[in-house]
């Protein structure tokens, strides 16, 4: 029954023990050991501030990434809006110049039949003039076959001529 009942001896010895090993300990091992602990503790804290600040800088780089693709959009389409409107104003002036370029087709055409016909009419009438003489000369000839029709022709144009 020794095993459940200890000496006063044995009690007192490990009493001197402990508090000899708890001595060193405390001299020793418990400043070594705390001062690691704070050391752990410190990496622990910085780790947490650096995860911290990388979250801050992952959301400030993706905020910025963000806008840049924002202004991106904005300037593409804003340049799909000038390429619309440079195509209808070429479109536009394309067209514009088309009219004006058949338009001067028109006029030159115009004038050109005009100045067909006033040609035609000029060569008409002198054609025309030309029989009239001709049919006038031969009128003429067979009326002032005798010298009398002639001299009564004359007269008569005299007469005309001392009227006007």
């Amino acid at each position: 029954m020794e095993l459940f009942t200890p000496d006063f001896g044995l009690v007192f010895w490990m009493f001197v023990a402990f508090i000899l090993l708890f001595l060193v300990l405390a001299k020793f091992g418990w400043p070594i050991i705390i001062k690691n602990m704070e050391s752990r503790a410190d990496t622990i804290d910085k780790g947490v501030e650096y995860a911290r600040e990388a979250k801050e800088q992952l959301d400030n780089a993706r905020n910025e990434a963000q806008k840049y693709m924002d202004e991106a959009q904005a300037k593409q389409a804003e340049m799909l809006r000038e390429a619309a409107q440079m195509k209808s104003q070429i479109i536009e002036e394309a067209k514009k110049e088309a009219s004006d370029e058949a338009k001067k087709v028109m006029d030159a055409a115009k004038v050109s039949i005009e100045q067909s016909r006033k040609e035609a009419e000029l060569q008409f009438r002198n054609e025309v003039s030309k029989f009239s003489i001709n049919i006038a000369e031969k009128m003429l000839r067979t009326q002032m076959k005798d010298e009398a029709a002639q001299r009564e022709l004359v007269n008569k144009m005299l007469d005309d001529i001392e009227k006007n």
